[in-house]
């Protein structure tokens, strides 16, 4: 083999490792924050975490998240979430009894013990904030 064949194949796999290399890298991912939902449609807020979770999105709650806010839950997991001193999670019956059905099929078994044990979903809100929202949450990074 002669030196310019040699150089053609070390180019080709040069070229070959990259290509490779930026597929299996993923890209960075986008972060939604979320600062002070007050709630609102579930159907709504539903479609639209479904469609965030879809995109790979991560979140970053750096304040209330209540009502209907609490459905992204459902949808995006804990590893992608994290919290800040400022965050909060804010529990209670929706008005639609189906509504509240698909809240809580969202909420995972600890987040559900822990409503439990602070009195179940009722009108009157509960609030999962700090410094006890670091147990079932990651700490956002400074």
């Amino acid at each position: 083999m002669t030196r310019v064949h040699q150089a053609i194949i070390v180019a080709f796999l040069a070229v070959a490792v990259a290509t490779l290399g930026a597929t299996i890298v993923p890209a960075a991912a986008e972060t939604v924050d979320v600062s002070d939902s007050h709630g609102g449609s579930v159907a709504e807020y539903d479609a639209r975490w479904a469609g965030l979770a879809a995109r790979g999105v991560s979140v970053r709650i750096v304040g209330p998240c209540q009502s209907a806010c609490t459905v992204l839950l459902r949808h995006i997991p804990r590893g992608r979430i994290c919290v800040t001193e400022a965050a909060s999670f804010g529990f209670h019956l929706a008005h639609l009894s189906s509504a509240t059905a698909i809240l809580w099929s969202g909420y995972q078994g600890d987040i559900r013990a822990w409503i439990n044990q602070h009195g179940g979903l009722k009108q009157d809100f509960i609030w999962l904030g700090a410094p006890e929202i670091f147990r079932f949450f990651h700490k956002c990074p400074a």
